[in-house]
């Protein structure tokens, strides 16, 4: 639900963030994201849960403390909540068949119900599922930060979603404050290495703590298929979700509404 304005003035919303202590860029990325809107504003509320080194153990431990953020986060009164680590949820796998992100997310919903509260819930996670089956996708290849082990139970992750990783690469940082100093021209040397011929997607940057924002487009305009990130793809689902135009220029045709979405 957005707040109330004044007559002529765009709708605005609140959105909370629910992201690693050690997390500095989805704070960043995804206002800048969300401030190219053309028909509301947003303001940003964060809650964190504390984690450094991306690790299994670690991974578990911050998903432990889930609970009191979104309590935390509920007290904002926010209109829509974004889970923001990829990893986190995609590390745990399948439970009886049923994903991770889609219980993380059911949880947060039941949790926040108890107190009278409905906002959407999505995770990143979920939204970059939810967004390569937007695009038509079905063979991506993917770019990376993680440690081998655990970029592996990405890619079981999603293929256990239905989507083929048709080739990929693990920068192989493990430190998650390194993460967010990844430099861009490394992750683009990462994508061009990879074997495109396969894929009728490229996820960037299929974590939020590893920027994207200034490649998306770039990457898009050099290899001429549907460039997404965890950070587009968490933009794309919030927007969707809370029943908005997806129409951000300049950040893949994922969200311009205007451009044909799908396999080039």
């Amino acid at each position: 639900m957005s707040r109330p304005t004044a007559a002529g003035q765009r709708a605005h919303y609140r959105i909370g963030l629910v992201v690693p202590s050690s997390n500095i860029t989805v704070e960043t990325e995804m206002p800048a994201l969300l401030q190219r809107h053309r028909d509301a504003t947003f303001s940003f509320h964060s809650t964190r849960m504390r984690m450094h080194t991306v690790s299994p153990e670690e991974l578990r431990a911050m998903n432990a403390q889930r609970g009191r953020c979104v309590d935390e986060i509920g007290d904002a009164g926010v209109d829509a909540i974004l889970y923001a680590c990829l990893v986190a949820l995609m590390a745990q796998g399948h439970t009886d068949g049923i994903a991770e992100h889609i219980t993380a997310e059911r949880a947060v919903r039941d949790q926040l119900a108890e107190r009278g509260l409905a906002p959407r819930v999505t995770s990143s996670a979920g939204a970059l599922v939810h967004a390569l089956r937007a695009t038509g996708a079905t063979r991506v290849a993917v770019v990376m930060p993680y440690l081998r082990p655990v970029a592996e139970q990405v890619v079981a992750y999603l293929e256990a979603e239905g989507v083929t990783v048709a080739d990929w690469r693990a920068l192989e940082v493990g430190d998650n404050t390194e993460v967010g100093c990844i430099p861009g021209d490394r992750v683009l040397g990462a994508a061009r290495s990879l074997d495109l011929s396969r894929a009728d997607a490229l996820i960037i940057s299929a974590c939020v703590q590893m920027p994207s924002l200034p490649l998306v487009q770039a990457a898009e305009d050099e290899f001429g298929l549907p460039v997404l990130s965890a950070a587009t793809a968490g933009a794309f689902t919030l927007l969707e979700e809370l029943g908005l135009p997806v129409d951000l220029p300049g950040a893949g045709r994922l969200l311009n509404r205007d451009a044909t979405l799908g396999a080039v």
